[in-house]
């Protein structure tokens, strides 16, 4: 076994931000070769990966980017298993890298081809190998998801404050004037922020899950199920309204004035803005 120096192993620590000790293991192993230490390290970290598959991955942060021109947006999570790692260095620089290849992703949606992305001539799928031998925690993409524009409108991110929330929202405008009005700007950040705080199902009750609905009936009807007979189908349905009223973005009450609807506060943005404005599609994604 070579003989390894000590500044090729603070070399390889500054290249890899691994341990000492990990890093002169891997040198003694690659008789010296830093590049081939580098892969030892990967593969380790490849390895941990494999061993942590069934671990939790409950902490982590939302990361969002939009494009130059605002006509493209992207939205997607890091996960992993403390709030320690989650607030690294390291686990950061991979996030923030997230953000970058979400972005760049060709494909709207499905964390395979977020992995298979490549920024800056590596794939990420290498930086998340790397990220997860430097903190010995199972990290991984937990949703990603990229909207770009067809027409007039805009796009916004709302990310809390503590990263581990964040709404990501489309909306089509009659013309690229009502889109850039301060108008909609300010009413299309209020909305993300709004379903960030009250977590909506569905932009409407036509697309909630006809499932979903026939349970909370099957809820509503057993609650009243000793009324007389003739109210039940009443009863059910004024509860069901309200459920509608509570879980569909449209109809909830606005959370910044809440004697108004979320519709009615778009609409009202967009005729203050000389048009009108149509919210196309949401997304909201939570860590943990």
């Amino acid at each position: 076994m070579s003989e390894i120096s000590a500044a090729a192993v603070m070399d390889l620590r500054k290249m890899s931000g691994q341990g000492m000790m990990d890093c002169k293991k891997a040198l003694q192993e690659a008789n010296g070769d830093i590049e081939q230490a580098m892969d030892i390290l990967r593969k380790k970290g490849l390895a941990t990966l494999a061993r942590r598959t069934a671990r939790d991955t409950s902490e982590g942060m939302v990361m969002g980017k939009s494009s130059p021109d605002g006509k493209t947006a992207a939205m997607a999570t890091l996960c992993c298993e403390t709030d320690f790692v989650a607030k690294s260095e390291g686990f950061v620089a991979a996030a923030e890298t997230l953000a970058q290849v979400a972005l760049a992703c060709p494909a709207d949606q499905g964390v395979e081809n977020i992995l298979a992305t490549s920024v800056g001539g590596r794939k990420f799928n290498d930086v998340l190998t790397e990220t997860v031998s430097k903190t010995g925690e199972k990290i991984q993409v937990g949703d990603y998801a990229k909207y770009t524009l067809d027409g007039p409108g805009l796009i916004r991110t709302y990310i809390h404050f503590n990263a581990k929330v964040g709404t990501m929202i489309q909306i089509e405008t009659g013309g690229e004037a009502t889109a850039a009005s301060d108008a909609m700007k300010r009413t299309a950040s209020d909305i993300a922020m709004h379903i960030t705080a009250t977590k909506p199902l569905a932009l409407n009750k036509e697309q909630i899950d006809p499932k979903t609905i026939e349970r909370e009936k099957a809820i509503f009807a057993e609650q009243v199920k000793n009324k007389p007979a003739n109210m039940i189908s009443k009863i059910v349905e004024g509860k069901m309204q309200k459920f509608y009223a509570e879980n569909c973005l449209l109809q909830q009450a606005f959370v910044k004035d809440d004697s108004k609807s979320v519709e009615q506060v778009l609409n009202e943005a967009a005729k203050e803005a000389g048009g009108r404005a149509k919210i196309t599609r949401f997304v909201r994604f939570e860590v943990g």
